[in-house]
C-alpha cells in the first residue's frame, strides 16, 4: 500500500531569511493527521538565504540528521564541534541529554538547500554525540547508498534507532530497486526531480509511506534524488 503526501500539502512558512516546508507537524504548523511516520518525526525542507542561519538553540532526546542538496552550511555546537556541511554530506547529532548548536550560511550569493530530519531515539538521556561523513563519491546514478543505520555497516553513520537510511541519485538510464522486508515500513522522500514508484508519479517534495509492497522499483526520466527510510 502506498500513501502519498504531496509537496503542496505540507506545512509552509516563509520567514524571509528561511523558506521552509514541513512534511510533518513542526513549530507553528500542527496537523494531528501528520505527526510523523513510525519513528520518523520530522522532515523539513529548508532554503536559507545568504548570510543567514539558525541561531544557537537546544535539543534533547532526538536523532537529528541534515542532508545538504545545494550550498554549504557552517555548524557549531556545545560539544566543541565546528565544520561545514556540503552536498553529499550527512551530518548527525544525537542530542541525548542536551546539546546547543547553530548553523549559518556564510555565502554572500548562494542559498543553502537542505533536508532536516528528526528520528525518535531508541534510548533516552544518552550522551550526546556527533558525526559527519561525505557520501558524494558513492552517489553515482543508480546506486542506493546506505548513509545511516543502527549498525553503522557499509560505512554508514551509526544512529540510535533501528532505521536504515539510503540516498540515491537517478536518471533516465539508472533507477533503483529496494526489497522491503516483512514487518518493515518505508518512507520515501523525493528531494529533487521527478520519479515513478509502482506507476505513481512523484515530484520533488513528495513523500510516500510504503507498507507491504515487497520489491520497490524507482525510475526517473531525468536527474532526481531521493532519500529512503527503512523503519521498524
Amino acid at each position: 500500500m502506498l500513501t502519498i503526501r504531496r509537496s503542496a500539502e505540507r506545512g509552509h512558512a516563509d520567514h524571509g531569511w528561511l523558506d521552509t516546508y514541513h512534511t510533518f507537524s513542526f513549530s507553528s504548523y500542527h496537523d494531528p493527521r501528520h505527526m510523523g511516520y513510525r519513528v520518523l518525526r520530522v522532515i523539513n525542507e529548508d532554503k536559507v538565504e545568504p548570510g543567514q542561519g539558525f541561531g544557537r538553540h537546544g535539543h534533547r532526546d532526538m536523532e537529528i540528521l541534515t542532508w545538504i542538496l545545494e550550498g554549504a552550511l557552517e555548524h557549531q555546537d556545545s560539544m566543541g564541534t565546528r565544520g561545514v556541511i556540503r552536498p553529499g554530506d550527512l551530518q548527525y547529532m544525537s542530542a541525548g541529554t542536551g546539546v546547543l548548536h547553530s548553523e549559518f550560511n556564510a555565502s554572500k550569493t548562494e542559498r543553502v538547500h537542505l533536508l532536516q530530519i528528526w528520528i525518535l531515539p531508541s534510548e533516552q538521556d544518552a550522551e550526546p554525540r556527533y558525526d559527519q561523513k561525505s557520501f558524494a563519491d558513492a552517489l553515482v546514478p543508480g546506486a542506493l547508498v546506505r548513509v545511516a543505520s543502527a549498525s553503522g555497516r557499509d560505512g554508514a553513520i551509526e544512529v540510535r534507532q533501528d532505521v536504515e537510511l539510503f540516498a540515491a541519485r537517478l536518471d533516465a538510464r539508472h533507477g533503483v530497486r529496494y526489497a522491503l522486508a516483512p514487518g518493515r515500513h518505508v518512507w520515501l522522500q523525493v528531494a529533487r526531480g521527478d520519479v515513478r514508484l509502482a506507476g505513481r508519479a512523484l515530484a520533488a517534495g513528495d513523500g510516500v509511506a510504503v507498507e507491504s509492497e515487497g520489491d520497490l522499483a524507482l525510475e526517473a526520466d531525468g536527474a532526481a534524488e531521493i532519500l529512503l527510510f527503512d523503519l521498524p
